[in-house]
């Protein structure tokens, strides 16, 4: 029976990188995949692009509130895996969808994407694969100070800041992040160095 995947990890632990690595191996084979991407990410349109300067168009794009199970059952037999690109961005019911495809057409899905926002907290799509998956793997990145990154500092016209909506999409309005391990964050983002008494 095929498995739900979620690969996850914070900015610029290269998900994106790996989804289009995994695309090339099935494709190398002569086998067929489908790439989807929440329409929320707005970078590169409809196409995934990753930090290194690899692109690729995805097969679709999936709506705020869609029923992805429309979609997916429009696909042939000969799609051998699905690959979910900034997965955080689904929906509970999107994630519901994608677990029952994986386990009723035994086709793999693998997700990608973050664990937590800028303010550590989950996403709705993250949190519900964390809650389905059958296979978890963390992919890891460092922290400026060589430590591993665990935390997404959002940083705003060059200052890091822990106010804002959840989503606001790197690069766009001034907005970027950085990977930190958990110290860096509490002293860059939320101004914490010591314990209070």
């Amino acid at each position: 029976m095929s498995k739900l995947y979620f690969r996850y990890g914070a900015m610029n632990s290269g998900k994106t990188t790996l989804l289009l690595q995994v695309a090339h191996n099935y494709e190398e084979r002569g086998m067929n995949v489908v790439i989807l991407k929440p329409i929320i990410d707005t970078k590169g349109d409809d196409k995934i692009i990753t930090r290194i300067g690899l692109k690729r168009q995805v097969d679709h794009l999936i709506e705020k509130d869609e029923k992805l199970s429309k979609y997916l059952n429009t696909l042939d037999n000969s799609i051998v895996c699905i690959l979910v690109d900034e997965a955080q961005f689904l929906t509970r019911d999107q994630v519901d969808e994608l677990f029952m495809f994986s386990k009723i057409k035994d086709v793999p899905v693998i997700c990608y994407g973050l664990r937590t926002d800028f303010k550590s907290m989950s996403f709705e799509g993250s949190l519900r694969l964390f809650e389905l998956s059958d296979v978890m793997e963390e992919l890891y990145t460092i922290c400026r100070c060589g430590k591993r990154a665990k935390f997404n500092g959002r940083i705003v016209n060059g200052k890091f800041t822990s106010s804002g909506s959840q989503v606001a999409i790197d690069g766009e309005n001034e907005v970027t992040y950085e990977s930190l391990c958990g110290k860096c964050y509490l002293e860059k983002v939320l101004g914490i160095t010591s314990l209070e008494e």
